[in-house]
């Protein structure tokens, strides 16, 4: 069988499923693992590589509001590469390419490739995509055994939470304000509110299976966040902290329980949020770690986060 991925979460599971040689082509953002990078990439991102954030937005909007893609199909690329099976989704058409993207671009194909489209929302959704994934490639034992894998991982996670939440009351649980986008602000959605309370806390924005939404600084500041997460989507965590830098805060945003005690962190969204994959366990133990600093995690978690000490104030925004 080969196998084109259009989408960076199922070039991690597909990897995973042990499917490497099968795989031929991949998006431009599938970086992990790092074989991904040696695979043909027939998708290209229509965004300037050195657009702002702001800019960043503005064209998605944009190309939102035209009917058109924010992506490009390398159509002879994909061509070459006859495909049997092509791996997309229709969840967010900023993050990857979508089933309409490809639609014209099959049409003029001879011999056509089944196309696998993944829609997941919440946790439960990411875990059924992996089987779901493995019956289409004809690995339904190692997709279950994955599953296994993470379900024993999140077992053990739930024990060490449990214990650590045993006198805690649901109000007591630290409030987290996670944003995945910085300009503009937009809170994190989908399964990354289900993470928050899986791992002990009390998301003050998002609901789980929900889209990310935008919010401002302001209500940001007004909803006093016990701890402050900075994951933008596609930026490592040094980026993130960078980009939290550069910022000019409204007043009164060192006043935020968060801010003031010290509890901001920048994350790799990519590796451990953003991308409905296997390492979605491995970003549920960095918040449990940021939520309850005595438990103890891997060491990929306890190293992941980054403390962003100095914040820098204005007087406006």
């Amino acid at each position: 069988m080969r196998i084109v991925s259009l989408l960076p979460s199922a070039t991690e599971i597909l990897f995973a499923l042990g499917l490497d040689q099968q795989i031929v082509g991949v998006s431009h953002e599938c970086d992990f693992p790092q074989a991904a990078r040696t695979k043909t990439v027939v998708i290209h991102s229509r965004i300037p590589k050195d657009a702002s954030p702001s800019e960043i937005d503005r064209l998605v909007r944009e190309f939102g509001a035209r009917g058109e893609s924010v992506y490009s199909v390398d159509v002879e690329a994909l061509r070459s590469l006859s495909p049997d099976l092509i791996v997309t989704q229709d969840l967010c058409h900023v993050c990857a390419a979508s089933p309409q993207d490809l639609a014209g671009v099959l049409s003029s194909f001879e011999s056509k490739p089944e196309v696998l489209s993944l829609n997941p929302l919440d946790l439960g959704d990411v875990w059924r995509d992996i089987l779901l994934v493995g019956e289409q490639t004809f690995r339904p034992h190692a997709a279950e055994k994955l599953i296994e894998s993470i379900g024993e991982k999140l077992g053990a996670l739930e024990q060490k939470i449990q214990a650590a939440n045993d006198d805690q009351q649901a109000g007591d649980r630290p409030a987290v304000a996670f944003l995945e986008w910085l300009q503009p602000i937009y809170v994190g959605g989908h399964w990354v509110p289900e993470m928050i309370a899986l791992a002990g806390g009390r998301d003050v924005f998002g609901e789980p299976s929900r889209p990310s939404f935008r919010v401002t600084l302001d209500d940001v500041a007004a909803a006093r966040p016990d701890v402050l997460i900075a994951a933008p989507c596609g930026y490592t965590a040094a980026q993130a902290r960078e980009e939290y830098r550069s910022i000019d805060f409204p007043v009164g945003w060192q006043d935020i329980p968060a801010v003031r005690n010290g509890r901001v962190y920048a994350l790799d969204a990519s590796s451990y949020f953003s991308r409905p994959g296997p390492r979605l366990v491995s970003g549920l133990e960095i918040l449990v770690k940021l939520l309850h600093p005595a438990i103890e995690v891997s060491r990929e978690a306890e190293a992941a986060s980054i403390p962003i000490a100095v914040a820098k104030h204005a007087t406006s925004v």
